[in-house]
C-alpha cells in the first residue's frame, strides 16, 4: 500500500506535466508566436518606418472610421442591453426564452451571413432598395451600413453581461425605494445602475471589442473602399494583399495593442466583481 501512493503521486504529476505542455504549447502555436510575429514584422526595419506608417493618409481616415463605428454602436448597445436586460431579468412573459436566443443570435451566425443579410435588406435589389433609392439613400457600400452590421455584431455583449446581475440582485431594493416615494428614473440612477455597474462596464469593454475588430460583415457590406470605407481591419487585409506588409503589420500591431488594452481592463474588472462578490 506504502509503494502504490508514491508511484500514483508521479503518474499524476507526469500527467499534470504532460498536459500544462500541450495546453502551452497550443497557446505557442496559435497566439504567441503569431503575435510576437507581427510585432517583428512590424519593427524589423527600425521604428522610423512603423511611425510614417501610422500618419499614412488611407490609415489615419481607417482608423479614424473604426473609432467612429465604435463610438456609433457603443451607445445603441448600450441602451438596447440595458432595456432588454431590464424586461427579461425583471418580467415573466410567455416568449422569453426566444427573446434571449434573438438577443445571443449574433454569436452563432457567421458575420459573412450577417452581412448578407444586410445587402439582402438595404441592397438594390433587397426588400427596401427601391424606397431607399427613390430617397437617394445609400446604406450598402456606405457608412451606414458599416454601422449597421457592427452594431449587430455587437449586440449581445451588454445585456448577456446585464441580465444576472439583476436577477441575482432581484427587486426588493428598487421596490423599497419605490414605496419611500422615488420614481423610476431615480430607482435606476440611484439602486438599480450602481448595482449593475461593473457588469455594464464589463459588457462595453467587450462591446468595443468587437466593434473595432469586426471584419467579415464590414467587409461585405463596405466595399472596402480606401479612405472611404475602409475600417482598420479591412486596412490590414488591403494593404496585405497589396504587398504593403510593413504597413498592414504596423495597423496589426495597433489592433493588437487595443487588444490588450481590452485584456487589461476586463481582469481589473473582474478582480473588482470578484471582490464585490466576496464582500
Amino acid at each position: 500500500m506504502t509503494t502504490d501512493k508514491p508511484n500514483s503521486s508521479k503518474k499524476q504529476r507526469y500527467v499534470s506535466g504532460v498536459l500544462i505542455g500541450i495546453a502551452v504549447g497550443y497557446l505557442f502555436l496559435v497566439q504567441y508566436i503569431p503575435a510576437i510575429n507581427v510585432f517583428y514584422q512590424a519593427f524589423k526595419i527600425g521604428v522610423g518606418p512603423f511611425l510614417d506608417n501610422l500618419t499614412r493618409t488611407d490609415f489615419v481616415h481607417a482608423a479614424w472610421l473604426t473609432l467612429l463605428l465604435a463610438v456609433i454602436a457603443i451607445p445603441l448597445n448600450t441602451v438596447f442591453g440595458l432595456c432588454a436586460a431590464w424586461a427579461i431579468a425583471r418580467h415573466k412573459f410567455p416568449g422569453r426564452a426566444i427573446v434571449l436566443s434573438i438577443i445571443d443570435l449574433p454569436f452563432s451566425i457567421s458575420p459573412v451571413v450577417a452581412g448578407l443579410m444586410i445587402v439582402l435588406l438595404y441592397g438594390r435589389q433587397g426588400w427596401f432598395g427601391l424606397w431607399l433609392q427613390s430617397h437617394d439613400i445609400q446604406i450598402i457600400f456606405a457608412f451606414p451600413g458599416m454601422v449597421l452590421v457592427t452594431a449587430f455584431v455587437s449586440m449581445p455583449f451588454v445585456a448577456r453581461e446585464v441580465i444576472p446581475i439583476l436577477e441575482e440582485f432581484g427587486k426588493d431594493q428598487e421596490e423599497a425605494a419605490r414605496t419611500l416615494g422615488a420614481n423610476d428614473w431615480q430607482i435606476f440612477w440611484r439602486v438599480t445602475l450602481p448595482s449593475i455597474r461593473w457588469g455594464l462596464l464589463y459588457g462595453l469593454i467587450l462591446t468595443n471589442a468587437r466593434a473595432m475588430g469586426e471584419f467579415g460583415a464590414v467587409s461585405v457590406v463596405s466595399g472596402n473602399i480606401a479612405s472611404r470605407t475602409q475600417s482598420l481591419p479591412l486596412f490590414v487585409e488591403d494593404a496585405y494583399k497589396q504587398y504593403e506588409t510593413e504597413a498592414a503589420f504596423s495597423a496589426a500591431v495597433l489592433l493588437a495593442f487595443l487588444a490588450v488594452v481590452t485584456l487589461v481592463l476586463k481582469e481589473i474588472l473582474e478582480r473588482k466583481t470578484h471582490i464585490k462578490d466576496v464582500e
